[in-house]
């Protein structure tokens, strides 16, 4: 279903291209965070290209010796806007003397800083930039992106409008489709590889570099091994409660040690968490937060399962990789200036909702994952229970599933596709 070839499509446009642009023009730093391969690179020069901006990039060896030995020069310029890439590879003294100048002029779009760790929880770097820099998130491909589908994505519609979700009564994706995607992934460079086999070496060298070369900043090299170990547990556990204790007893370590390395992995953006929702109408929750990976495709080879063992009806693990699928896009669907927060639900009478979104009204879309084309009649019965506790906050409920029919299920309970999340278009052959 992810069409490849040795040749590079053209350039698919980023759902931030248009949030970059007017950040900078509003705001004096713009930061964009985000993992490597995902595609900052490139993105920044497309701002270089179409805005005339000066770009200089800390990967490169002479250049970051030279904004190391001299941070001041390095950041010195006139009407431009400098362009830094991986800039936490300059440490805390680039950053102050990028503080330094824009402290000194309100002139909005003086910088704008790529880096592949979070930055204001980078160790080593003390300034944050706070009240100068605006920061914006770049993922791996979305569906959306990938599709290129130019309908308004689901959560806003879901928000204001809940049947019009349904006005596509169907959809042409298929489970094989589905599983096709997640396998893929998001990161350009991967989805442009010919085969299963080479993609997963791919990944396999990702993992190697990323824990080595950017975790391996602030973690030595005995902590990166059982760092990477630490990965492919949580892998195992995508899209499941985060135990710290199963996690410590499996790597016979402490409960803080996995808490440090957690938050490793979570500054090199390989693994993110969400808290669990409550309300006072719901005081008999479980706490404990989800984890995920955040890209599927990464997912799929940290588990060594492919398209063919998935493929088989019943295939353990696909509940899970469909699951981590929709939570990728939400996430990303996120970070294009969607006004929602992100939370699981889960109390101690086993009712659990996989993802609840709350807006800024304190308005809830609740969302049921189903790894399954036929869902049970009671797919949405947790939905419904919130709904009756919650009454006019209870915006929509969705279940999300596998299969192709669009409809309501009544009490504004929607059943739709996964590919809802992208308008139900699908991907094009020349990608």
């Amino acid at each position: 279903m992810i069409p490849s070839s040795g040749d590079r499509p053209p350039l698919l446009p980023r759902a931030v291209a248009d949030q970059l642009r007017e950040s900078a023009a509003a705001f004096r730093v713009v930061i964009v965070n985000g993992p490597r391969q995902a595609g900052k690179t490139t993105l920044l020069r497309q701002y270089e290209r179409d805005h005339g901006a000066d770009f200089r990039t800390l990967d490169t060896v002479a250049t970051r010796e030279f904004a190391e030995a001299d941070p001041e020069a390095f950041v010195r310029t006139a009407d431009r806007t400098v362009i830094i890439d991986e800039v936490q590879l300059g440490g805390d003294r680039l950053i102050r003397a990028i503080k330094q100048v824009v402290d000194g002029s309100q002139r909005p779009g003086q910088f704008v800083l790529s880096g592949s760790t979070r930055f204001l929880t980078t160790p080593g770097i003390s300034e944050s930039l706070a009240g100068r820099a605006v920061f914006t998130e770049l993922w791996p491909m979305s569906l959306a992106e990938l599709t290129e589908t130019t309908e308004s994505s689901l959560l806003p519609r879901a928000f204001a409008d809940p049947r019009s979700m349904i006005e596509h009564t169907s959809s042409d994706w298929t489970r094989d489709g589905y599983i096709d995607a997640a396998c893929a992934g998001g990161f350009p460079e991967a989805l442009r590889l010919p085969d299963t086999r080479v993609r997963q070496r791919w990944f396999a060298g990702y993992v190697q570099t990323i824990i080595s070369r950017d975790a391996g900043v602030f973690a030595s090299a005995q902590e990166t091994r059982l760092i990477t170990r630490l990965l492919s547990l949580v892998a195992a556990r995508s899209g499941g409660l985060l135990v710290f204790s199963d996690l410590a007893k499996s790597l016979a370590i402490t409960n803080q040690t996995v808490q440090t390395y957690l938050d490793h992995l979570d500054t090199v953006f390989l693994t993110s968490t969400i808290p669990t929702w409550s309300t006072n109408a719901t005081s008999r929750i479980t706490k404990a937060p989800k984890v995920f990976l955040t890209d599927t495709g990464l997912l799929a080879q940290l588990r060594r399962v492919g398209r063919e063992t998935l493929l088989t009806p019943g295939a353990p693990g696909l509940g899970s990789l469909i699951e981590s699928f929709v939570f990728t896009e939400l996430m990303k669907s996120r970070a294009v200036d969607e006004d929602f927060d992100l939370f699981h639900f889960r109390d101690r009478d086993g009712r659990e909702i996989d993802f609840v979104c709350e807006g800024a009204d304190g308005r809830v879309v609740a969302i049921e994952v189903k790894a399954s084309t036929s869902p049970r009649s009671d797919a949405g019965r947790h939905l419904r229970w919130l709904r009756s506790k919650i009454k006019d906050r209870f915006a929509a409920g969705i279940v999300l599933y596998l299969g192709q029919f669009a409809g309501s299920l009544g009490d504004d309970i929607y059943l739709l596709p996964i590919s809802a999340l992208w308008g139900h278009q699908p991907l094009q052959s020349s990608q």
